[in-house]
């Protein structure tokens, strides 16, 4: 018997767990909705949309990380942070959050939900989060494409914080190479 959350609605021909279910669903596990772990067993459910499990999406995860209580779920949950921490896995958790909170009919991530999901990834690790978190604040950008996605986190793992290694001729996005410059004119005022 694989355990399931409280509140399961039905939307069209799918049973899911949706925004309520999975307020509830947090509280039995004592996790914050907005906690990176929720996001790390969405990437583990495979879940294709943020804030609802489909009950495939649900029966087929909790069979793999051999979860059938909450008791179970919540002993996990180590794990499943514990997965943040290396590198391959964090990468995968970083491209899957992109296409998990953007809406399905875009091609990009609007600008608030990109700040929220990047602050969640990369605010605790990455140093000059908050320095690039307030350009993104006062920039022209709504949204982020992919590819400005996926650089945004090789620029944080390669790029020394005080810029000194950043290569203006390198193929960084325009986004990057206008939060370099705009970061260095902030330093000198």
């Amino acid at each position: 018997m694989i355990y399931l959350p409280r509140k399961v609605d039905t939307i069209g021909t799918d049973d899911v767990v949706g925004p309520e279910g999975m307020e509830k669903f947090c509280e039995d596990i004592g996790v914050e909705p907005e906690n990176v772990v929720m996001l790390v067993l969405a990437w583990k459910l495979d879940a294709q949309n943020m804030g609802y499990f489909t009950l495939q999406e649900w029966l087929k995860g909790m069979t793999s990380l051999q979860c059938d209580t909450t008791e179970k779920l919540r002993n996990t949950l180590d794990y499943l942070r514990s997965l943040l921490n290396d590198s391959t896995n964090f990468k995968l958790i970083y491209r899957y959050a992109f296409d998990f909170a953007r809406e399905k009919d875009q091609r990009s991530l609007d600008i608030n939900t990109a700040k929220c999901m990047l602050g969640l990834l990369l605010g605790k690790i990455w140093p000059l989060f908050p320095v690039f978190h307030q350009f993104l604040e006062q920039s022209k950008y709504k949204v982020i494409n992919k590819d400005q996605w996926c650089n945004v986190l090789e620029f944080s793992r390669t790029i020394n914080l005080d810029l000194s290694n950043y290569d203006e001729d390198g193929a960084w996005p325009v986004l990057l190479d206008e939060f370099v410059e705009w970061y260095k004119d902030k330093q000198m005022s």
